[in-house]
């Protein structure tokens, strides 16, 4: 896997189009509109929103990109989402990279979560061979930090119950947007009980 990391992340790198070169302070300008969602500084405080504070930049211009051009196909492309969609509807390339480059800066806070199941913290590092479930931490890393080129996001310190919805999706192919059908491969196999756990693990992570 760690392999198939590395050739994904080359390949990603030479398919991925330059998107317009973003600027923070304007974003931040422009992320009023999310702040009821996402907190002012991208740490949400509503645990079924993501955390964007300290996201990669090309990862949030992605999924925004995404979500926009699910709104504007009918989700034929991209990200569908019914909040989402409307928010990013009017958003140009300019405005997606702008507020990438916000949110990026920010910092992300740390998450106290309590009971953390052992299970989880096995599936994040070593998988399970058995039941064909690849370990979190060949794309994610150790530290929850992702693979920036690769497009492979920072999960650590996010909300268990989004990652817990994101999971949920990706094993029942709601959501589709993954680089090569990733994230649908390796989640396909996770229980009800490994999610929660994996997703209790994973946002215990601090930095």
């Amino acid at each position: 896997m760690k392999k198939l990391a590395l050739a994904l992340s080359i390949v990603a790198t030479m398919s991925t189009p330059a998107m317009a070169a973003g600027n923070a302070e304007a974003g931040q300008a422009k992320s009023a509109m999310c702040a009821a969602c996402h907190g002012v500084d991208g740490n949400s405080m509503i645990d079924m929103y993501p955390k964007l504070a300290g996201q990669h930049s090309n990862y949030l211009e992605k999924q925004l990109t995404d979500f926009r051009a699910a709104a504007k196909t009918g989700g034929k492309e991209g990200r569908m989402d019914p909040i989402m969609g409307g928010m990013s509807m009017a958003l140009s390339d300019q405005d997606i990279a702008d507020l990438a480059a916000f949110y990026a800066s920010q910092k992300k806070t740390d998450i106290n979560v309590a009971d953390v199941p052992e299970l989880g913290k096995q599936l994040y590092l070593s998988g399970d061979n058995a039941r064909g479930i690849t370990a979190c931490i060949a794309c994610h890393g150790p530290k929850g930090n992702g693979i920036e080129t690769a497009g492979f996001p920072e999960v650590s310190g996010q909300h268990a119950n989004y990652i817990k919805i994101q999971l949920t999706k990706f094993r029942d192919t709601n959501r589709n947007n993954d680089l090569n059908g990733m994230m649908q491969d390796v989640s396909k196999a996770l229980s009800n009980e490994d999610i929660e756990a994996l997703s209790k693990y994973i946002s215990s992570i601090k930095q």
